[in-house]
């Protein structure tokens, strides 16, 4: 068996695990999880104490700490949006060009640790855009099976 049939095989027997729906519908929901644990948390964090810290940081790049609540408000309602798997294509959508302008804007210096952090930035936009491309997945707010929301 020649190494090109191992891989074909090994892909053939993964595209039948996630075919099976309960498969499918439990990699999406851990998927969103995974995807939007990053955004709610560093949107909480930049609340109370965080705030002044966050505003500053932006500053140093010269952006308006004035833009802070519109960062912290897509960072948490994205997040959630994207968790629970609602209006999933426009929230991935969004979050993924903000992954992609702050690392422009934050991470593009010549210092290792920073292009690490861009490549961090650019990596949760390429997932995101499958969001956006995909869908949540059927349980989900916006999928077959319909959660009911609280």
């Amino acid at each position: 068996m020649t190494t090109n049939n191992i891989f074909r095989q090994v892909n053939g027997n993964i595209v039948k695990l996630v075919s099976i729906p309960a498969i499918s519908a439990s990699l999406a929901l851990a998927a969103r999880f995974l995807a939007s644990a990053i955004f709610i948390s560093a949107g909480f964090s930049k609340l109370g104490a965080g705030y002044a810290g966050a505003q500053g940081y932006m500053a140093s790049v010269g952006l308006s700490g004035e833009l802070l609540p519109l960062v912290i408000a897509l960072e948490i309602g994205g997040g959630l949006a994207l968790l629970f798997g609602f209006q999933t294509r426009l929230a991935a959508f969004a979050l993924s060009i903000f992954c992609i302008v702050s690392g422009v804007l934050f991470h593009s210096g010549a210092d290792p640790m920073q292009q690490i952090m861009f490549m961090k930035n650019l990596a949760m936009a390429g997932g995101l855009l499958a969001f956006t491309l995909f869908g949540a997945g059927r349980v989900s707010l916006d999928g077959e099976i319909q959660i009911r929301a609280f």
